[in-house]
């Protein structure tokens, strides 16, 4: 396993990281016993670094999750968690007062069972630019009430996170210097989808952490496909689809040099995949220390083409 600097926080996280969003059952149900021994194996193969969010699975994650860490020890993990989004029964909710992320943040320390948070992020910032304040809020009122848990030293370091990457550079600019420390983005550092290298001056510039998640983007780049509720336009799903099945007829999984594609870059600190099936999580980190085959990544991108960069809104 590969180990980057994150910014200026001090941290050195795993360029391949465990995503605990399957805990929640948000893909597919799962059983507990597979997500702690997907848990053990990700920390067994290396992986230091772990981001989770109340959100997923309406804090069924969170809880899961906590289950394993209070049978690792502390130094072994580095902890990342959000406050501002949350739901309940398919029923989105968003919050991103204050008086909210405090209590948030205090919340998810019970449920995942730690005194102390390593990073907490305000969570896909987008849907705050829909309701009132804007993005403003985000910059007058999330953010400082986390910088102030900083100060108490309940949390490390704060971030934020979303997918629309134009989002995370407006925030970062209408704060103070130094507020924002890394920042956590989807679906724009993968095969299909390589946005987030433009922003990387930006980041790099300030002393912002890169962090990126979703190497298959949700399901495009796969053998199985996108589930039904995935939001990318019928073009970008037909494309991808293409290329793996080529990826088949070359005998190389589109998942395994999707994964070796998104690790590679030494600008981007850590990727950030998830699973609650320890196989698949030993699979990923063997995948992860094999280079990718540039010929391979180059006729993968060929066939996605005129696709390639087509995005979407968050959901």
């Amino acid at each position: 396993m590969e180990y980057r600097e994150l910014g200026k926080t001090g941290l050195r996280i795993s360029n391949l990281c465990f995503g605990a969003s399957s805990l929640g059952s948000v893909f597919h149900e799962t059983r507990e016993k597979d997500s702690l021994e997907a848990v053990f194996a990700a920390i067994e193969g290396g992986i230091n670094f772990i981001d989770v969010s109340p959100y997923y699975g309406h804090y069924k994650a969170e809880t899961v999750l906590g289950k394993a860490l209070r049978q690792i020890p502390r130094e072994k993990y580095i902890l990342s968690t959000k406050v501002g989004r949350y739901g309940k029964d398919g029923v989105n909710t968003w919050d991103y007062s204050g008086q909210r992320a405090t209590d948030s943040v205090y919340e998810s320390m019970e449920r995942l069972g730690v005194d102390y948070i390593d990073i907490i992020n305000v969570h896909d910032i987008e849907f705050q630019a829909s309701l009132p304040g804007g993005l403003q809020k985000v910059c007058d009122e999330t953010l400082p009430a986390l910088v102030a848990l900083k100060e108490k030293g309940i949390v490390g370091h704060v971030g934020i996170t979303d997918l629309q990457l134009k989002n995370l550079r407006w925030v970062i600019e209408h704060v103070e210097e130094g507020t924002v420390e890394s920042v956590l983005n989807f679906c724009h550092y993968c095969l299909c989808d390589d946005e987030l290298v433009d922003y990387l001056p930006f980041f790099e510039e300030r002393g912002i952490g890169i962090i990126n998640a979703s190497p298959l983007s949700m399901g495009l780049l796969s053998q199985r496909g996108v589930p039904d509720w995935h939001p990318a336009p019928r073009p970008l799903v037909e494309a991808c689809a293409k290329a793996a099945a080529w990826c088949n007829e070359q005998d190389y999984p589109i998942e395994k040099l999707a994964i070796q594609f998104s690790v590679a870059n030494p600008r981007i600190a850590g990727t950030l995949f998830s699973s609650a099936n320890p196989a698949n999580v030993k699979r990923n980190i063997e995948w992860a220390s094999e280079p990718a085959d540039p010929e391979l990544v180059a006729k993968v991108q060929e066939i996605i083409g005129d696709q390639k960069r087509v995005t979407w809104a968050n959901s």
